[in-house]
């Protein structure tokens, strides 16, 4: 498969969309947003729909992205993933030469799995989490005082947290009545104390998330609730859950209630889906409303195998975001969602397409010759229209723009003030932004004139619920992935976090002997007042 590996710099389609960004579509031209694009440039995919008429593209773009598609053979790389080929590896060197199945834990409503291997290990660790839920709600699995469970906290850090955690905060709204989730990543001894004076104990299951096993992070904070357990008289063995890997250190019956398994094929910031997120959202949720999240995730793998760019949300929302970044030279993605149950999803995106895109080794090996994964950030909106969006709109930095929104409300407690209701007032603000961006505003007074011309995208849904979450992280993921591939580089590794924990090691055993040493390390230290 090595061979077919080609960046965009190799296409045909590179020269010709060069040669189109020179003359980008002015969105600030009299009629530019008539009511034909408007219409035209719109996507209909699971559950959202990618309104892209403020993007700076025309027909002849459109076209040009999609022979860059095909040069590529993007879907054809896509499918081939889903069915399980080795795609994470750098041509020549060592590399951990996985498969990349994350998609495989929610193909479970399709007749014919991509690859059925991986779909029925999927379905195997779901039964149990079927059966492990079943005995939490009927009392078979309780505490020592037979008192249900009526929190739960998970500890992980990274992939085994941002999602996790992005996605409770989007729908704890549906949770079951009683029950609550609170997570502990950081390493910050501050951090498992707020959490440690919020929960009872005695009725909270503690999940611990690590496929190795030997997280420093998780493992620090899993002792530190145990130790918090056994002073509080608790036995940890029955309170404490386990998500790892198969034989891992943590894949220990003594010491855990239930282990439930994450395998190689899943990277961490993939792994939502997997038990790392099923786990705590069917406790949370509820069996049921979980197979909802998953059914939404596995539509939109679906729908990302189109080949037609225009018909392909997913396809088309990650080209969209190559002609801005490689063509258009914006170094920024904004994602902000108007809604604050989505308050979390920025930062999970953040890891996502950081950590799999900020590369600059292309798979044969080779340095990117153009700019690979941007810098992504966000906040929810309105808040953000009072903080940053000064930037979006005058600033020297222009800032690619990706809108969420949804025409109804999660929690049903609208209300009329003044004429409209809150959730009117919230897509109203949405919608004048995206047309405020794009068309600016001519003043006399440099200090109010708005040049305009800045893009911006809108996703938009009915509802947010269960499915439509799936759907949205499912999209998101397929977009990194897409854009990996464009820039043939190798979305599923990490190595450029590793250096930083070897150097931590370092440090820490330098403080642990309380030696002096003439090194980099110790005279750091000296400098900061740790010695």
């Amino acid at each position: 498969m090595a061979a077919e590996w080609k960046s965009i710099l190799e296409c045909k389609a590179f020269d010709d969309l060069e040669k189109l960004s020179s003359d980008a579509y002015d969105l600030t031209e009299e009629g530019a947003l008539n009511t034909g694009r408007l219409k035209g440039y719109v996507c209909r995919g699971p559950m959202f729909d990618l309104l892209y008429p403020c993007q700076r593209v025309s027909g002849e773009v459109l076209d040009a992205l999609q022979s860059l598609a095909d040069e590529c053979d993007l879907v054809g790389q896509f499918e081939q993933m889903r069915a399980g080929a080795v795609m994470n590896r750098i041509e020549g060197y060592p590399s951990e030469e996985r498969q990349v199945l994350h998609t495989a834990c929610r193909d479970l409503f399709a007749g014919n799995p991509a690859n059925k291997d991986a779909t029925e290990e999927a379905k195997a660790e779901l039964a149990k989490l079927k059966a492990f839920l079943a005995e939490l709600e009927n009392g078979s699995i309780c505490n020592e005082q037979g008192e249900r469970f009526t929190s739960l906290v998970q500890i992980g850090i990274g992939g085994s947290d941002l999602g996790p955690r992005s996605i409770y905060e989007a729908l704890k709204s549906y949770a079951v009545p009683g029950r609550e989730v609170f997570f502990l990543s950081n390493v910050d001894p501050d951090d498992s104390t707020a959490v440690l004076e919020k929960i009872d104990l005695a009725r909270a299951l503690v999940l611990v998330v690590s496929k190795s096993g030997s997280t420093l992070e998780t493992l620090t904070n899993e002792s530190i609730v145990r130790a918090a357990l056994l002073k509080n008289g608790l036995d940890p063995a029955r309170h404490c859950v386990a998500v790892t890997g198969v034989s891992s250190p943590m894949d220990n019956p003594d010491r855990y209630l239930c282990s439930f398994y994450l395998f190689d094929y899943i990277g961490g910031r993939f792994s939502s889906t997997s038990m790392v997120g099923a786990v705590m959202l069917g406790f949370a949720l509820g069996y049921e409303q979980l197979l909802e999240f998953l059914e939404g995730a596995a539509r939109m793998d679906m729908a990302a195998t189109g080949r037609d760019i225009r018909e392909n949300l997913p396809l088309l929302l990650a080209l969209l975001g190559v002609w801005n970044h490689n063509f258009l030279r914006m170094g920024t993605v904004a994602v902000l969602p108007y809604s604050q149950a989505l308050h979390r999803f920025p930062a999970h995106l953040q890891q996502c397409d950081m950590e799999s895109n900020g590369k600059s080794v292309q798979r044969n090996s080779g340095r990117v010759q153009l700019r690979s994964g941007p810098v992504v950030w966000g906040e929810p909106g309105t808040n953000g229209q009072h903080a940053f969006y000064q930037l979006l709109h005058q600033g020297t930095e222009d800032v690619a723009v990706e809108f969420i929104g949804f025409r109804n409300c999660q929690r049903h407690g609208d209300m009329v003030v003044d004429g409209s209701t809150s959730q009117q007032k919230l897509l109203a603000n949405l919608l004048a932004q995206s047309v405020a961006l794009a068309t600016g505003k001519k003043d006399s007074n440099p200090n109010r004139n708005f040049d305009g011309n800045r893009v911006s995208l809108l996703l938009i849904a009915e509802q947010l619920t269960p499915a439509a979450m799936g759907a949205l992280l499912a999209l998101y993921e397929a977009k990194i992935v897409f854009q990996g591939f464009c820039w043939n580089i190798n979305s599923f590794d990490q190595e450029g976090v590793q250096l930083g924990k070897l150097l931590s090691t370092r440090f820490l055993s330098l403080m642990k002997e309380k030696e002096s040493t003439e090194t980099l390390e110790g005279d750091f230290m000296t400098a900061a007042g740790l010695k």
